[in-house]
């Protein structure tokens, strides 16, 4: 199950189902669970763990030290949850401080050359196409999906179910459910599709929708508008966003205008 060309330290802790490929490189402080796959020219180092049934392809770099330069050498950790697959030449950076983890969940697609930066922390059921690129402390929920070079700066947060156009910019918060479009800071309606296949109501895709409007599209500035709907919108999917929204410390993507919605159609 390992190529005699893979280089393996003698305490990474590897379980017997193990799969590792030619010229793969696993630093001492490594943890794989059952079932992983690693492939050719792999180097997984860093206080690295990873759950059952992870695939990484050709060339990734797993848990290398953060691009940060105060951190100090600290045996900082990054953790991965089960069933993972990290596509060619994929990176993903330990975290800069002892205090904190860089967390990847468990279910997410990684493709070719995107990137998790230091401190960061992504959920579940993600997909990251090819390019995306994730700074230090972005935090990610779930059932995301980033476009193609698509580009996060770091301390963004990214709720549920939200999508990311190709190329689209951003460096505020982008609400659960809504789309950044193409260009900088700017959405452009919800994720209807992701909505549906997610199992969430017609009712509760309806609020979302008004709540949505009376958001972004009533003339109101966003506390105004804010302070509004957390009369009118008591619980479900609205109240999270609601929520998401109310402990912003970098701000929120705006609204592109009734021209950019062409998603929050029923």
């Amino acid at each position: 199950m390992i190529h005699p060309t893979a280089v393996i330290h003698a305490k990474a802790q590897l379980d017997s189902t193990v799969t590792v490929g030619p010229y793969a490189v696993i630093d001492e402080g490594v943890a794989l669970g059952a079932g992983c796959v690693v492939g050719p020219h792999v180097h997984i180092t860093g206080q690295t763990t990873a759950g059952a049934n992870n695939r990484f392809h050709t060339g990734c770099v797993i848990g290398d030290a953060p691009q940060d330069l105060k951190y100090d050498g600290a045996p900082t950790r990054l953790r991965i949850g089960a069933s993972n697959v990290f596509r060619e030449h994929v990176t993903v950076h330990r975290s800069n401080k002892l205090a904190e983890d860089t967390v990847i969940g468990s279910h997410n697609l990684l493709m070719a050359h995107s990137h998790v930066g230091h401190n960061s922390v992504i959920g579940d059921h993600n997909a990251f196409a090819n390019g995306v690129l994730l700074a230090g402390h972005v935090e990610v929920g779930d059932r995301v999906f980033l476009s193609g070079n698509a580009a996060v700066h770091q301390f963004c947060r990214i709720g549920t179910l939200a999508l990311m156009q190709g190329g689209a910019l951003i460096s505020k918060d982008l609400p659960p459910y809504c789309i950044a479009r193409f260009g900088f800071n700017q959405i452009c309606g919800l994720n209807v599709v992701g909505l549906r296949r997610a199992g969430v109501t017609v009712e509760q895709r309806l609020q979302l929708k008004k709540l949505y409007h009376a958001l972004f599209r009533s003339g109101l500035n966003l506390p105004q508008a804010v302070h509004a709907a957390n009369r009118e919108f008591p619980d479900g999917p609205a109240r999270q966003m609601l929520d998401f929204i109310a402990v912003s410390k970098r701000g929120i993507c705006t609204s592109a205008g009734a021209t950019g919605a062409t998603e929050d159609s029923e």
